[in-house]
């Protein structure tokens, strides 16, 4: 009887752990914010870079932030599979604003402006504007707010952009899976000043493809 050691191969291109460490790249983060957000130690998120890189058969992280793949435990669908669509922008789904305490910023959002309170994890704190989600993320004051487009298919849409001369910073990825498994996915894109916009979607378990 023959034992092979070390894991079984994983069902899929990258491990969990790969995945989570590619798409906060995708995100545009650091090593070094990926290692603080996720728990873990620098040297393995550079572990994890370096499997990815060598796995994808990508030269570097720049390559790795255009890369479209989609986890096969996802349900969004893979790129490809969705029919071209003709974008129309909108409805904004969401803006984004700095602020220096993110505890401070919580209780005069939510106590004091009256805005209902959504989640929080981090430094990050999200609240509700009549259907808009508020973003506030504790950081260094930049001045450039990102407002963010809902679209039904991220893939499509993001492909449509691109064949307009559209620049994006980065490909569709997974920023969050809430707790009943629904998946927040988003591009990032540049205006013709080269500021930051985004198309944002989400997923939900049981209607793979239906995003809202």
């Amino acid at each position: 009887m023959t034992h092979t050691r070390g894991r079984p191969p994983f069902p899929d291109q990258l491990t969990p752990a790969e995945w989570r460490v590619v798409e906060a790249v995708r995100h545009g983060l650091s090593n070094p914010d990926i290692a603080r957000r996720q728990g873990v130690s620098l040297d393995a998120v550079k572990y994890h870079v370096a499997n990815a890189l060598q796995k994808l058969g990508l030269s570097n992280r720049k390559a790795l932030m255009q890369w479209s793949g989609v986890a096969r435990s996802s349900v969004l669908p893979s790129p490809g599979k969705s029919p071209p669509m003709n974008v129309q922008l909108g409805p904004i789904g969401q803006i984004s604003r700095s602020v220096s305490n993110i505890e401070d910023a919580k209780r005069w959002y939510g106590e004091v402006l009256g805005l209902p309170f959504l989640y929080a994890f981090g430094n990050l704190a999200f609240f509700d504007c009549g259907g808009v989600r508020l973003f506030l993320s504790e950081g260094d004051g930049d001045v450039n707010s990102i407002i963010y487009f809902r679209v039904s298919d991220i893939h499509a849409a993001t492909a449509s952009l691109q064949e307009r001369g559209i620049e994006f910073i980065n490909a569709p990825h997974m920023i969050h899976k809430h707790a009943g498994g629904t998946e927040e996915w988003m591009a990032f894109l540049k205006d013709n000043e080269d500021r930051p916009l985004a198309l944002m979607s989400s997923v939900a378990p049981a209607a793979a493809g239906a995003q809202s």
